[in-house]
């Protein structure tokens, strides 16, 4: 099987989480083009050359400008900070490489507009591909829940509930954007879109709770606890919306990074003239249908490519290698499978429209 050169630029959490995925495609997905790890780039010091060695990147390098010319790397996950993400992608795109690129692609519509290039894009709206979800949106394309009335999303974690957590760029308008709006209010308006359609009018708002955080004493990587003197938050810890979609249908949406007991609690209700369905990602392998609890199996999305029954959840990181493996399909057979940057790009647009809302207090039209 042909092999596929591949760079990583940034290694924190996400950027192993990719290099992970690639080095399972062969396990599940044996007739797509083998990833061969090329190179990683990151800026703190240390950092690329400990991944090189740890997962057998052939190259490590502090400046990603330094692969743009390396003819052995022709596609590329981008899974640096998001303030980074418009420079990074728009440039290897135009080199003609093969775009990964993590949510929310930029801190705008106008940045994933940016990235312009004749190549295959695909983004890391990872919970779009759990089999539950697959199911769902099977039930609901072909009229299983009657006419979609109205749905709740909830997109709760704890990770900044922490007075102390580190002030990192995730808490800085200028590098991290909208604060909890591109991080899970992201994913949130991607899911929303995959399952019910385009989005028409947003009414939202927005709040900071915790106001100041202690800056880190070094490079982070995730969420970690700061010890350095304290600064301002300049982005968005919680935000609720209410979304008007093309099919007449009313969605509540609410994401918050400071709720406090959450871990994780993302997920979805739906209710429609013909029933209701539900699903957590903390039970990511069950779907909840009417007052039954369905356990998802081989026979819905990509379920079968890693387990042989149902019962058997997948893990996060099984979404990863599901969104690497259409990634490399995409580049395989010439079109796009799984999430592309069209799917950001609106995605996007609901958010800018939920700032937008918030900042106003009108509705705000798409």
């Amino acid at each position: 099987m042909a092999s596929i050169g591949v760079a990583v630029i940034g290694f924190g959490w996400m950027g192993r989480a990719h290099t992970r995925a690639y080095a399972r495609i062969g396990h599940h997905y044996p007739r797509l083009p083998r990833p061969e790890l090329i190179a990683v780039a990151d800026d703190v010091p240390g950092r690329a050359a400990e991944a090189a060695g740890q997962y057998g990147f052939a190259t490590a390098t502090t400046d990603w400008r330094a692969l743009l010319d390396d003819p052995r790397i022709a596609a590329v996950s981008v899974t640096a900070p998001n303030f980074l993400h418009r420079e990074i992608g728009a440039a290897f795109a135009a080199a003609g490489r093969h775009l990964w690129i993590e949510k929310p692609v930029g801190l705008s519509a106008a940045d994933a507009r940016a990235i312009v290039g004749d190549v295959r894009i695909s983004v890391g709206f990872n919970y779009r591909h759990a089999p539950a979800v697959a199911r769902a949106r099977e039930i609901l394309r072909t009229g299983g829940l009657g006419r979609v009335t109205h749905a709740r999303f909830r997109f709760f974690s704890d990770y900044a509930a922490a007075p102390d957590s580190a002030l990192s760029w995730r808490f800085e308008r200028a590098r991290g954007g909208s604060g909890v709006l591109g991080d899970l209010g992201s994913h949130a308006a991607d899911l929303i879109r995959h399952l019910l359609g385009e989005v028409v009018a947003v009414t939202a708002d927005t709040a900071v709770f915790i106001t100041e955080r202690p800056r880190p004493a070094g490079a982070t990587s995730g969420h970690q606890r700061g010890t350095g003197e304290p600064g301002p938050v300049e982005n968005e810890d919680w935000f609720a919306a209410l979304l008007r979609m093309r099919s007449g249908a009313r969605v509540t949406l609410e994401a918050s990074r400071v709720a406090a007991g959450e871990q994780n609690h993302y997920g979805f209700t739906v209710h429609g003239t013909g029933g209701v369905l539900s699903w957590d990602f903390r039970r990511t392998g069950e779907l909840r249908i009417g007052d039954a609890t369905v356990f998802v199996g081989p026979g819905d999305g990509a379920h079968g490519d890693f387990q042989p029954g149902a019962g058997i959840p997948l893990g996060f990181d099984d979404l990863k290698v599901i969104e690497a493996g259409l990634f490399l399909r995409s580049i395989a057979e010439g079109v796009p499978h799984g999430a592309t940057l069209a799917d950001a790009i609106a995605a996007a647009a609901v958010l800018d429209a939920v700032t937008e809302s918030a900042a106003s207090g009108r509705w705000v039209t798409l």
